[in-house]
């Protein structure tokens, strides 16, 4: 893995992350309301030390359906308390009581039939509120947040995209290489991991040589949508609505098919690429097409509250498949605190293996 450019430079910052799961609080956004009729049981579920697949499977026995019928529109960390949107297909049955569910880590917020599907990627985003304790110097962290409101922060695919110690990224490397995976989600996974480092790769490359200056030739995407078109040259008119927040600069989500940019930008992104040929063609043989994905990354909403001399608490919304530690990174340099005890822990164990 490779050191990411900071935008507004290297945070002086130190912090911790994640000390208590209440640390680390998120809310999942959907886009649209349920219906009320419809064989698909939507739930609204608040987890505490549980991931994504433990609910999955406990809402899979309770309702005494196949796994395949339990679906939800993104993955949460275990280590944190999130509310999350699940869907349970019971076709031609009665209600469960979705209540007696209700433990210390498992509360069912809500539930209502719907008549739909609740699939991967099915949210318009998540809000976050998170506690930084030991913050070294608060000073500086409000300030960058000053600054963030105003010009955003690289909008990296954070470490959890990649695995511990960049595995994911490992093994995607190895199936371009021949190793064979039978599993469909973990080739997915191995291959998004390969996807977004090329993706961190221009991102950081970019900011580091050209900051946020525009290259004729840029693909730019309208705000809030996919849709994107050539900035063959920047006129003035283009230049507004870039200032006014209408279109946003964008970098590669590799694939087959032309690259999108030309000129100066399509120049820049294919020498910073250059190298990774296994990886495009890989990328390009798995069937995926060139698409593009916003440079940077806006927290809505951004608040933040000091609690005492080295605590803060801050508070912000990202819309879907954006990450809060691309956020976090450009406040503190901070240690996931929960990550830290997990790596002890596999310290130890291989200490004790190797006493055997």
């Amino acid at each position: 893995m490779i050191e990411l450019h900071y935008l507004h430079g290297k945070p002086v910052s130190k912090a911790d992350l994640r000390t208590h799961n209440s640390d680390f609080i998120v809310q999942e956004i959907l886009p649209f309301a349920p219906t009320g009729e419809g064989e698909h049981h939507l739930l609204h579920i608040r987890k505490d030390g549980l991931n994504t697949a433990d609910v999955a499977k406990i809402l899979s026995g309770f309702a005494h359906v196949h796994p395949k019928e339990v679906t939800y529109a993104g993955q949460k960390d275990k280590n944190a308390i999130t509310e999350q949107w699940f869907g349970v297909r019971i076709p031609g049955k009665d209600t469960p009581d979705w209540a007696s569910l209700n433990s210390e880590q498992l509360t069912v917020l809500s539930s209502s039939r719907h008549g739909k599907k609740l699939r991967i990627g099915a949210l318009a985003g998540n809000r976050f509120t998170l506690t930084l304790r030991q913050v070294s110097d608060m000073e500086d962290v409000i300030a960058r947040i000053e600054k963030i409101k105003q010009t955003g922060v690289p909008n990296y695919f954070g470490e959890q995209r990649f695995g511990h110690d960049g595995k994911n990224l490992i093994f995607g490397r190895q199936m371009f290489a021949g190793r064979k995976v039978k599993d469909r989600k973990k080739s997915s996974m191995y291959l998004s991991a390969v996807r977004s480092y090329l993706f961190n790769l221009v991102v950081s490359a970019r900011l580091c040589e050209h900051g946020l200056a525009r290259l004729d030739g840029d693909s730019v995407m309208l705000a809030g949508s996919k849709s994107y078109f050539v900035a063959e040259q920047w006129d003035e008119t283009l230049l507004n609505r870039l200032a006014e927040k209408d279109i946003q600069l964008s970098a590669p989500m590799w694939g087959r098919g032309a690259a999108l940019p030309q000129g100066e930008a399509a120049e820049f992104e294919s020498k910073v690429l250059a190298e990774l040929e296994q990886d495009r063609d890989g990328l390009e043989h798995a069937g995926l097409s060139q698409e593009r994905r916003p440079l940077l990354l806006e927290p809505q909403h951004f608040s933040y509250q000091q609690e005492g001399d080295d605590v803060l608490v801050i508070k912000f919304a990202l819309p879907a498949g954006s990450f809060a530690t691309s956020v976090l990174r450009e406040l503190f340099d901070y240690e996931d605190v929960n990550d830290r005890e997990f790596r002890l822990r596999q310290q130890a164990r291989q200490e004790e293996s190797m006493l055997k």
